[in-house]
């Protein structure tokens, strides 16, 4: 069995004052005791997606970090859920 089929796959949009405001700076450093991978980027409509993979447990530490980092900021958050690919190395900013 693959490392990724025991993984899950979060796709995260946080919606509110999330943009020019360090929201994708902080969630990539926030990764760097986590093994989570994959990436954050700005999208057009004012939100910040989040694609992570990684194990349940690990996925929950790291959207409980960006919401204690980030909560001045946040207004909603979306999840949805599904199974890990497996075709990241890393974790990344996307522009």
């Amino acid at each position: 069995m693959s490392t990724s089929s025991l993984n899950e796959r979060w796709n995260i949009h946080f919606t509110g004052h999330v943009q020019g405001v360090g929201f994708r700076y902080n969630t990539q450093r926030l990764t760097h005791d986590l093994p989570v991978t994959g990436f954050v980027r700005n999208l057009v409509d004012g939100r910040v997606e989040v694609v992570v993979e990684g194990s349940a447990a690990d996925l929950d530490t790291f959207r409980a970090k960006i919401e204690h980092a980030m909560s001045g900021h946040i207004q909603e958050i979306q999840v949805d859920r599904g199974l890990a690919t497996g075709e990241f190395s890393s974790f990344e900013i996307r522009f």
